[in-house]
């Protein structure tokens, strides 16, 4: 019996973890939102580890994969910023990168040939920070630390790689469509 579902079923729990984590953050429970948000990264973590360890990768997951990372980081980004634990141009802009970004590789998938999912080294770092940021913002809202610099600190940081990152993914697509590849 193949075990190659894995990666894809812990991939799904992930995704089913967004939405308790949103309602905790609401309450106002940020310490268990913080333990929920910590065992989705590290799922992450582990699908990716088992999908490539055991050749278990498949193009479902492929998919899932990113989507099950965007559908938290905007969902979190759009409450955090509802409550005004962060600033709401930061959350608009961190979710119009996404919109642009997936909007781009839904056109490219369906104009031009099937989309393989393959992150910049720029887009790790923004997405690296974006998840740090997200649980320095829950720890400050729910514990008072750490203090407000670094919170300030990682927003600037994310600002840059937002804009970086999605120019540099529109760049790229823009040129591999031209070329047809």
């Amino acid at each position: 019996m193949s075990l190659s579902w894995i990666p894809n079923a812990i991939t799904l729990f992930r995704i089913v973890l967004i939405m308790p984590i949103l309602m905790l953050i609401l309450a106002g429970s940020f310490g268990w939102a913080m333990s929920l948000f910590w065992l989705a990264g590290f799922s992450d973590g582990v699908d990716g580890y088992l999908a490539k360890r055991y050749d278990w990768g498949s193009r479902i997951g492929a998919l899932l994969d990113p989507i099950a990372d965007k559908l938290l980081v905007v969902g979190m980004f759009a409450t955090l910023a509802y409550l005004q634990h962060i600033p709401l141009w930061l959350a608009a802009l961190v979710i119009l990168r996404d919109v642009v970004i997936i909007s781009g590789a839904t056109a490219y998938n369906f104009l031009v040939r099937p989309v393989e999912g393959e992150p910049t080294r720029v887009s790790k770092l923004n997405t690296a920070l974006q998840l740090l940021f997200l649980m320095v913002v829950m720890s400050r809202a729910g514990f008072g630390w750490p203090d407000e610099i670094s919170v300030t600190v990682l927003g600037a940081s994310i600002l840059i790689t937002v804009v970086i990152s999605g120019v540099d993914y529109v760049w790229s697509w823009s040129q591999r469509a031209r070329k047809g590849e």
